[in-house]
């Protein structure tokens, strides 16, 4: 089955209020769900709306990453109020929580990206994590979200970070799917790595210029955020499960699973794991254009100030057996990194990484 899109998507500026009416549509007494207080305003200026326009309104907010406690909680109060639907405004992860909340509600899910770090708000997946922020596992849900609103206004309030990690994530579809089923036969597949391959251009043609320019009225910079929260989950939706994560969200999933000294963005790791992984198609496949692809990506990503090394995102891999840990996790029985068309052991993973950190890419 093909979980392609939202039933409807509704982008640009002002798409909030345009939305209104097809809110109404979908429910009368909406849970909205949110987290950080660097978006606590503008939730309440949506709670506001909704109760101005006749609505009935409840909120609540999640306290840590998509984890099973805070959808316990939020289970229990939507339940409680009777609401039906969820209305999810924030990052990845409390998309991905609205998500999952709606889906064990069986009750419909409108997203409200406040801002371009990922795709979440569009697919029908979440990702579920422990209260520390390591990762667990996915979950595949049993709809896209009934509406996404990707309102542009909002999103331009976003810290400047959360662009630069929504593009590092969105540049990984080519680099994970152009590996793992570039030889499938299916033609959607195909279709969508071809996308992948454009949203690839498309992000290093705007990427700079919209790190530079966060308004609504540079067309880079919507094109680029367009690119992160649409695009990038249009490329899953037709792709499907053949059009697959590799070792750029393998190594993500290990490394949250250590304590580094500051907390990056998912984007900012999975960018450090598409390095990884073209070192690993170098030197494990002897790949020369990965060699190339690899010295391209790592020039544009310092040009946006991403993290280029583990070390950059507050982990040492050569202190408290990290090496090791990321090794196993990565090679784990289920890991994504099985996906690509070459075998990969924990010592690879050692071999490489520990290359990789010593000369900050090993190309």
């Amino acid at each position: 089955m093909y979980l392609i899109s939202p039933s409807k998507v509704v982008r640009g500026n002002k798409a909030w209020q345009n939305s209104l009416d097809d809110i109404r549509k979908i429910t009368n007494n909406p849970l909205v769900l949110g987290r950080s207080k660097a978006t606590s305003k503008i939730r309440s200026s949506l709670f506001e709306d909704l109760t101005r326009n006749n609505f009935n309104p409840y909120e609540i907010s999640i306290q840590f990453d998509c984890c099973h406690e805070d959808l316990e909680n939020a289970y229990e109060f939507a339940s409680q109020k009777k609401c039906d639907a969820i209305i999810a405004a924030g990052g990845g992860k409390v998309l991905d929580t609205g998500k999952l909340l709606a889906d064990s509600l069986s009750i419909p899910c409108i997203t409200v990206p406040l801002s371009a770090s990922t795709c979440a708000g569009w697919t029908a997946l979440s990702n579920i994590y422990t209260k520390k922020g390591q990762f667990i596992k996915d979950v595949n849900l049993r709809s896209c979200p009934e509406l996404l609103i990707y309102d542009h206004s909002l999103i331009k309030t976003a810290p400047l970070n959360t662009l630069r990690s929504g593009i590092a994530d969105s540049l990984a579809k080519w680099y994970e799917s152009s590996v793992t089923s570039s030889n499938n036969c299916d033609g959607m597949v195909q279709q969508a790595i071809q996308i992948s391959r454009v949203l690839r251009d498309q992000l290093f043609i705007d990427g700079l210029a919209a790190y530079k320019n966060q308004s609504v009225d540079n067309i880079s910079w919507s094109n680029v955020i367009d690119a992160n929260g649409i695009t990038a989950g249009l490329i899953g939706g037709i792709g499907g499960e053949k059009c697959r994560t590799a070792a750029a969200h393998a190594i993500h999933n290990s490394i949250t699973q250590l304590e580094p000294s500051k907390k990056p963005l998912h984007g900012e790791i999975v960018g450090v794991g598409i390095l990884i992984q073209l070192s690993l198609e170098a030197n494990k496949n002897k790949n020369i254009l990965a060699k190339q692809s690899a010295k391209q990506l790592l020039k544009f990503m310092r040009d946006l100030n991403l993290p280029s090394s583990i070390a950059e995102l507050g982990i040492d891999v050569f202190e408290n057996d990290n090496l090791e840990k990321i090794a196993n996790f990565t090679c784990r029985e289920e890991s994504e990194i099985h996906y690509l068309p070459f075998s990969v052991s924990p010592n690879d993973i050692i071999d490489v990484v520990s290359e990789f950190e010593r000369n900050k890419i090993a190309i």
